[in-house]
């Protein structure tokens, strides 16, 4: 017996915060029963479990999926807007996978996707700094911040690069913070994921990761405060 909204992570429903709302809402069923109770345990091997009368079936195997995303996609399945979303890219995939943390619309670089809701869960908790969350009302967490003076550019549109490094995710928090000391941001691009690189995926392009990266992630996602997700 596990927690409900463990199960539904598991099932690649939505994070385990996020299952809790549906709990709240009203749409999870076990056994043909409404269950609005947090600490709700079930079994899912045996228990008939449902989000808006669909049955969550945890998947038979758990796929990591590292995507490069281009500019112009939304970080989600599904967009009220009807705006191009990364699941748009993936051609092939059969089980039901979600992105860990997010990109967004106008920033590219690289993306995980999976529907293993332990790993994500992990990755995305604030206190371990690997993929990030969006965190509202509190000051950020220091970054780590190199300027490659080789890109410096003078004359009226002063332009350079930086590589930042940070150890959470909140919404837009890199243009956030370089707008906040007047360095409007031009373009955004995540080039690593924790110990997660690829400079060869082109954009739009996405992998399977290997199991030794998978193993890498795990590792990071185990310590605190590890270094995360630099772009540039």
């Amino acid at each position: 017996m596990e927690r409900l909204q463990k199960i539904l992570s598991q099932g690649g429903i939505a994070s385990r915060r996020a299952s809790e709302q549906l709990m709240l809402e009203g749409r999870v069923t076990v056994n043909g029963v409404t269950v609005r109770e947090l600490g709700t345990k079930a079994d899912a091997s045996r228990d008939d479990i449902r989000v808006d009368g669909r049955r969550v079936k945890l998947p038979e195997r758990n796929r990591y999926l590292l995507l490069n995303k281009p500019r112009g996609y939304v970080t989600t399945r599904k967009d009220p807007q009807r705006r191009p979303t990364v699941i748009d890219l993936l051609r092939g995939i059969g089980e039901y996978v979600y992105p860990v943390g997010r990109l967004d619309f106008e920033s590219e670089g690289l993306l995980l996707l999976t529907n293993d809701g332990d790993l994500a869960a992990r990755l995305t908790h604030p206190r371990h700094g690997v993929a990030g969350v969006t965190v509202e009302g509190r000051r950020t967490t220091p970054a780590e911040v190199q300027l490659d003076r080789r890109s410096i550019r003078s004359g009226a549109a002063r332009q350079a690069t930086l590589t930042v490094t940070i150890r959470e995710g909140r919404n837009r928090q890199v243009r956030n913070m370089c707008e906040a000391i007047g360095h409007p941001v031009i373009a955004l691009r995540r080039i690593a994921i924790g110990p997660i690189r690829d400079a060869k995926l082109k954009p739009g392009q996405w992998r399977e990761l290997t199991a030794d990266e998978v193993q890498r992630l795990r590792s990071a996602a185990a310590r605190v405060h590890t270094r995360s997700a630099p772009t540039s």
